[in-house]
């Protein structure tokens, strides 16, 4: 027997394409992103919870630690001038600056840069470094800090080592355990591919494919040689306006991030790139998950090659000072090639003292660079006027940096009553999305008596309600029912919404918690609810929706209606809306929904069967209702699309009509978003789950249960 043929293993799965279901079947829905952090994949057990554990945590002792740590230089992998943080700040910087506005995905809110692809981007080179570093402290506190919070931690404290008042720190990130299969990071097959792909225009910023940010394949913003490796500072100047626009960051606070970024530590270019190994996840075994390994250091940190760009950007490359506006605004500045090749720029008859030192001897000095995203400061001319102001008043400076850093590394930890710790920041900003607390203390069902007298109907009540929940997304947990910023712009006018019924549903229901003492959002909430019982009821089920009273009311002075602007849903398979036709199939983009929203398969199913069978969809189209019983919450939706006397005939890109096959009638009409539940094999199962004569009151409780955790996604207060 052929000794190939005993082993179970199949080899090569991970790497062979052609081994796994969607290379065979390209065209397949891939369910896997709803389940990639399924509580089996993690090593601390159903029962443990990271929030509270983190609660114990003696913080000082931590911190304490952390600041030992930046000077405690190791042989393995020597500090630059003796000090890690320059390394600590790039970690935290580049696992928080993966984040994107545009679907909240990315961010250091997870540990992920711990997994592929982020631990083997270029632009993360020898950040395995920095992380085994970490680990002492890791091991020494164990499952009270996780890897999300401590890289984070070591950046803040690393700026706090060198002389800056940090702004404060939250804790509370839990770790997942796998890596993310849902962020979309580009279609590029090489890493650093030229940037064109990404753009209809690379000349125009704002042409970049969303929802992408970075302006290649392995990048965390820029290139720092210019675009596409191409040295021109005012080009640089606008790809970083965009880039940063589209990581939540205006001109100012992008001034600053990069200004006191590169105020501290340097770039590693004084050798051969070439020479480096693989990256982390693609070395051998005995490299241990280090990577980029390479065999000319000689122990010395001045022949570490990362970027290939080499040099500090300032004069004390380890203390927070005004030494780059020093050295950027002082000297004029010309066009060199690093050690490694790298396009970098350096300064004209510089004066010795103003030199920095070598990173490993400091009997040397060595001269400093500047990258083109640096340049882009000096000549773009609001970048300019922002570091005029800056040099002009050092403290404001450090105030805009302090705040900026603050927002980079808790942009996706969601509103401030998530944040744990001593030292999170008691004020209020609004890039948190604050809500103010709203009343408990009202009569609950005084209040589901008037909404069920008003003269509403069943689709008009749970429509609004699931608008309002439906815009809240797991990836940087904004959005959601609470604040009934539905009310508001932008979403009040969003075509999604449905403006003209929204306002007459809120016209109807706003003097309803006017006169009980209940946010509007919690009175939007109970009607859906209302309008859930209604239809299991009209069903022959009996059933009460959960409710926890406590939604508070947003104002206007308390929305950033310009960020909340990319929360506005381009679709909605639940209730088969689209608001044109994509390139992206109509059921990746309903997938694409569930995922943000933390459904799982069946919950994606069970709400898509029930609301169609509500009459809840937009503009009241009759695609996908496969019931006589509008109205009624039954699994019509599920026993029609199963039942063999019917075919399906396609009649568009996106629609096709549900034909007897007796009599040849159209009974039904449906979209993509309908039929993936019965040609899916995976959605199939479920949706025979659901069919069965047994599952009537299984699919309404289901339904009850998979409609309130949407309606509390954002319930913090609760979960």
């Amino acid at each position: 027997m052929d000794q190939t043929t005993k082993c179970p293993v199949m080899h090569g799965a991970i790497t062979v394409a052609g081994e796994s279901n969607t290379a065979w079947w390209p065209e397949t829905l891939n369910l896997d992103i709803l389940h990639q952090h399924d509580t089996k994949t993690s090593p601390l057990g159903k029962d443990f919870n990271y929030r509270e554990a983190v609660k114990t945590l003696d913080f000082e002792a931590l911190k304490k630690d952390m600041l030992a740590l930046m000077t405690d230089s190791q042989e393995w992998w020597p500090a630059d001038y003796g000090h890690y943080g320059g390394l600590m700040i790039r970690l935290a910087w580049h696992s928080a600056g993966s984040y994107r506005l545009a679907d909240g995905r990315g961010g250091g809110g997870s540990g992920n840069i711990r997994f592929a692809p982020l631990n083997s981007w270029p632009d993360n080179g020898n950040l395995d470094k920095a992380r085994r570093l970490l680990w002492p402290i890791k091991k020494k506190y164990g499952n009270k800090i996780s890897w999300a919070d401590l890289i984070l931690l070591a950046g803040t404290m690393a700026y706090e080592s060198m002389g800056l008042k940090t702004f404060g720190f939250s804790f509370g990130r839990e770790d997942i355990w796998g890596p993310e299969k849902d962020v979309y990071w580009g279609a590029e097959k090489e890493w650093l591919a030229p940037s064109d792909s990404r753009y209809g225009d690379v000349s125009n910023p704002e042409t970049m494919e969303n929802p992408l940010a970075a302006v290649q394949m392995g990048l965390i913003y820029v290139n720092p040689e210019g675009v596409n490796g191409k040295s021109d500072p005012m080009k640089t100047a606008a790809q970083v306006r965009e880039t940063f626009a589209r990581m939540a960051m205006d001109d100012e606070e992008t001034a600053a991030l990069t200004c006191g970024g590169h105020t501290v530590g340097k770039a590693h270019g004084n050798g051969d790139a070439g020479a480096l190994s693989a990256a982390p996840e693609g070395n051998d075994l005995e490299a241990q998950g280090f990577g980029w390994l390479n065999p000319n250091m000689g122990g010395k940190a001045t022949n570490a090659v990362t970027s290939g760009i080499e040099g500090a950007w300032t004069t004390h490359p380890t203390k927070w000072d005004m030494g780059y506006f020093k050295l950027l605004f002082g000297y004029e500045w010309e066009l060199t090639k690093s050690p490694a090749g790298a396009g970098q720029w350096r300064p004209i008859n510089i004066k010795e003292e103003d030199m920095p030192v070598d990173p490993t001897d400091s009997s040397k000095r060595v001269m400093p660079m500047m990258t083109d995203a640096d340049m882009a400061m000096k000549v773009d001319p609001a970048y300019n006027a922002i570091c005029q102001k800056f040099m002009a008043d050092p403290a404001y400076f450090d105030d805009c940096f302090g705040r900026a850093w603050f927002k980079l590394t808790h942009r996706d930890l969601g509103p401030r009553v998530r944040y744990i710790g001593p030292d999170a920041p008691k004020e209020e900003l609004v890039w948190q999305d604050p809500v103010p607390a709203g009343s408990t203390s009202y009569d609950v069902s005084a209040v589901k008596a008037k909404i069920a007298a008003s003269g509403l109907s069943l689709a008009d009540m749970v429509s609004t309600a699931w608008d309002s929940a439906r815009t809240y997304r797991g990836s940087d947990m904004r959005g959601g029912a609470n604040g009934a910023r539905i009310r508001l712009a932008p979403q009040k006018d969003w075509e999604g919404n449905e403006p003209a019924r929204l306002q007459k549903v809120l016209s109807v229901l706003e003097p309803i918690a006017k006169e009980s003492g209940a946010s509007l959002a919690d009175v939007i909430v109970l009607a859906g609810n209302v309008g859930v019982e209604q239809a299991a009821k009209a069903a022959g089920v009996s059933v009460t929706a959960p409710f926890s009273p406590g939604r508070g009311d947003a104002s206007d002075a308390q929305t950033d209606a310009d960020s909340f602007s990319v929360l506005e849903p381009l679709a909605d398979g639940f209730r088969n809306w689209l608001k044109k036709d994509y390139v992206v199939k109509p059921e990746e983009l309903l997938l694409d929904r569930a995922q943000l929203m933390g459904l799982t398969g069946s919950e994606m199913t069970v709400l898509l069967g029930g609301m169609r069978v509500m009459g809840t969809n937009h503009g009241g189209t009759k695609h996908g209702v496969f019931t006589d019983r509008v109205g009624a919450l039954t699994n019509d939706f599920f026993v029609n699309l199963t039942d063999m006397s019917y075919r399906w005939v396609p009649k568009g890109s996106n629609t096709y009509d549900i034909v007897d096959r007796k009599s040849g009638q159209t009974k039904f009409t449906a979209t993509r978003a309908d039929l993936v539940f019965g040609s899916n094999s995976i959605l199939r199962a479920y949706a025979e789950v659901y069919a069965q004569d047994d599952a009537k009151e299984k699919f309404v409780k289901d339904f009850v249960a998979a409609w309130t955790k949407v309606m509390n996604a954002d319930r913090f207060d609760l979960h």
